[in-house]
């Protein structure tokens, strides 16, 4: 049903219901062409371009002057009918009988000429109306969709986690530190600790959000702030938990593929790599990784965390996400629970996309014992007091319990099959950027 409030008004992607009609469209000029006594206009309005076709023999010269005028993005309302033309951008063009100019753009900054990519972040408020940016931006909004349906539909309850926490959860050198009221507190970085109440409470719970992390990271792959859906189930171990991780990835891509192919046409996204996204994915150990890691001679060193370039290189290895679980435990969060049959192991898991984008997830069993999480609390020199709560969770009915966090703008960069995650939102935080 059409949203629109003048009379005889509709959306470009609704243009195939009325063919033959006689319509309204608002919206702005993408692009101009003069053919002798013809002139094209690619009309957008957010939802989709169409074509207006402006015949000389059809409208007075007032308005054939107004269309011979109009510059890039000028604010127009076209009045034609509907015509139905393969040729046409979506298939449906538009005879122009009236053309009401809102405003003449002048002089705007993003033309066709290729533009360098901090031209175009600077100007990141007009980029977003080009039809990649369009592109992009739709499949995120489908990835989004699709990860509240994927959890809804398993009778997972929507926790919202708070923005403010009093102490940290992924590590102190990442955190930014603000004051609240006269008490020294953060933006957080992550939500997980809130979930885990959530589902001690709920039984299994997911919160989806942005969080903060003041890396001085450079990458790729990297953004101060950007946002995560992160779920959380009791009675879950490590293995529950790479079960449900790789059945919400199988999900997001293949909803992406059924509803947004469209998109990634536009992006020019090799399909088939896609494709072969189906769970079960292959699942190695740190160790095998580690080994994998030598033997390509990337520097790696037995007992480190991976980084960008050691991600790349294991993930360039499988068809399909891979899943590297048990890290050593001294590169993992205080809160991962150790494998009993290997001490100095987390029960952890990490997820890497294919194609070499690197970590798309990262997650694993909680320690549900409270003199173990006391002892590590302590061992991590994290102040007792902020934890008090969360220590409550073992003192009152502790159960094993686990979960994970995925990054929305790494899995839509891979999906998508961009370089760099700064397309993925539409205004990226980094390391040296904060406008527009």
């Amino acid at each position: 049903m059409a949203l629109a409030t003048v009379e005889g008004r509709i959306y470009v992607n609704e243009a195939g219901r009325h063919v033959a009609e006689d319509v309204w469209v608002f919206g702005w000029l993408y692009h101009r062409r003069d053919k002798g006594k013809l002139q094209f206009l690619l009309v957008r309005d957010g939802t989709g371009i169409i074509q207006c076709v402006v015949s000389k023999a059809d409208v007075d010269e007032a308005t054939w002057q107004q269309a011979a005028e109009l510059t890039q993005e000028s604010s127009v309302k076209v009045y034609g009918t509907v015509r139905q033309d393969p040729r046409a951008p979506g298939g449906y063009e538009l005879l122009l009988k009236r053309l009401e100019v809102v405003q003449i753009a002048k002089d705007y900054p993003i033309t066709p000429k290729e533009h360098g990519v901090d031209f175009l972040m600077d100007h990141r408020h007009l980029w977003l109306r080009s039809s990649r940016q369009h592109a992009i931006l739709r499949v995120r909004h489908e990835i989004i969709r699709a990860i509240r349906d994927f959890f809804d539909e398993r009778g997972f309850v929507l926790l919202d986690a708070p923005i403010f926490t009093p102490a940290a959860c992924e590590g102190t050198t990442t955190l930014f530190e603000t004051d609240y009221f006269g008490q020294k507190v953060y933006l957080t970085q992550s939500g997980q600790l809130y979930m885990e109440a959530g589902a001690m409470a709920f039984g299994k719970v997911y919160c989806f959000g942005p969080a903060f992390r003041a890396e001085r990271s450079k990458t790729r792959r990297h953004l101060i702030e950007f946002w995560m859906v992160e779920p959380e189930v009791a009675y879950f171990d490590l293995d529950d938990d790479m079960r449900l991780a790789e059945e919400l990835i199988e999900y997001l891509v293949q909803r992406v593929l059924e509803r947004k192919r469209q998109e990634l046409e536009v992006l020019e996204r090799d399909l088939a790599p896609l494709e072969k996204i189906r769970a079960p994915f292959p699942r190695i150990s740190y160790d095998e990784a580690a080994r994998i890691l030598e033997e390509a001679g990337t520097g790696f060193r037995f007992g480190d965390d991976f980084g960008g370039t050691d991600e790349t290189v294991l993930s360039e290895r499988f068809d399909r996400p891979v899943i590297v679980h048990r890290y050593p435990a001294a590169v993992k969060a205080f809160y991962m629970k150790n494998d009993p049959e290997q001490p100095d192991r987390a029960l952890c898991m990490d997820i890497l996309a294919p194609e070499g984008y690197g970590e798309i997830v990262g997650g694993g069993q909680r320690e549900d014992d409270l003199e173990i999480l006391e002892r590590k609390i302590e061992a991590h020199n994290l102040p007792r007091k902020a934890f008090e709560w969360y220590l409550d969770l073992r003192r009152y009915g502790t159960v094993p319990h686990a979960g994970f966090g995925l990054g929305i703008e790494r899995t839509v960069a891979w999906i998508c099959g961009l370089s760099h995650v700064r397309e993925t939102i539409p205004f990226p935080r980094m390391l040296y950027r904060l406008e527009p």
